[in-house]
Order: C-alpha cells, then sequence, then structure tokens
C-alpha cells in the first residue's frame, strides 16, 4: 500500500514517541517537499525534525502537477496540498488530520486517515492502551472536540 504524510500527524507521533507506528503499519511512507522543508528544514527545533531527517523508511518525492497544487493552495496550506496530490498522483492512502484537507482530499477521491487512525489501528492489535495514547496526544497540543474524544474512545471500545 502507497502512504503518504502530511507534517502534523509526522509531529504529533513524534511528540508522543509514538513515529514508529507507521514503519511498522505501513513499512515505508512518501511526504512530498514542501511536508520535509516544513518539519525538518524550516521546522528544525519541531518534534520530528530529527525523527523524519533519520528515518530510511520515509522517502522525499516531487509532485508532479504543480497546478493542482495551486489550485489547493486557495483552501489549504502548501504542505497539505502537496500531500493530497502526491496521495493522489500515486493512488495512495493519505495521513492527515487539518479538517479543511481531508475534506479536500476526500472530494479528489483520496483516501485518508488520520494521527488517531493511526493509533486506533495499533490499539486494536493491542500494541497500545488507546485511552493512554490519546490523552498523552491531547496533553502535548492536539486538539480534538470533546465528542470527538468520546467519540474515539467509543470506537477504541474504551467506554
Amino acid at each position: 500500500m502507497n502512504v503518504v504524510s502530511n507534517s502534523t500527524p509526522l509531529i504529533a507521533l513524534s511528540r508522543i514517541h509514538r513515529l514508529d507506528l507507521l514503519e511498522h503499519y505501513f513499512g515505508a511512507i512518501s511526504i512530498p517537499e514542501e511536508v520535509y522543508d516544513e518539519v525538518v528544514t524550516r521546522g528544525g527545533m519541531l518534534y520530528g525534525a530529527d525523527e523524519v531527517e533519520q528515518a530510511s523508511w520515509i522517502h522525499v518525492v516531487s509532485i508532479k502537477n504543480k497546478t493542482a497544487v495551486e489550485a489547493l493552495c486557495l483552501t489549504v496550506d502548501r504542505g497539505e496540498a502537496e500531500a493530497i496530490v502526491c496521495a493522489r498522483e500515486t493512488c495512495a492512502l493519505l495521513i492527515i488530520d487539518d479538517r479543511d484537507g481531508r475534506n479536500a482530499a476526500s472530494r479528489l477521491g483520496v483516501q485518508v486517515t488520520g494521527t488517531i487512525g493511526v493509533l486506533l489501528m495499533a490499539a486494536q492489535d493491542g500494541m497500545i492502551d488507546f485511552k493512554r495514547e490519546l490523552d498523552v496526544l491531547i496533553s502535548e497540543g492536539f486538539r480534538i472536540s470533546e465528542r470527538e474524544y468520546r467519540r474515539m474512545l467509543d470506537l477504541a471500545g474504551k467506554e
């Protein structure tokens, strides 16, 4: 399965020391150049910068359809636009958290999941305690509504 990630899941999973879940579940992932720049080059002090730079299983790729990226930049940021176009070009699953980005990707027929989706996969396999990891993620600044929090706990069978 081809998988593309946006910057937020890379940073969020790094913050809770679970970036390894991406390699475990997907083997390798691709990120567009703008996502690499956001996380590593311009984000050198952010969580995930060192992990992404050193991960041999994360591959930086170039986007072919620059026009599609520019069109998407009217509604989402450049990293999200490149990630969406990259996923569409490679028929890949897109890991993205931003609601506008997820909606744009879905409208283009791109299959999406997010940071919490990856955590749910790991919880279903018994690899993590979902509620604990979700609470840590939230304590590190990940934003989720109370309603969505309860819904995710229900999905994980924790309430």
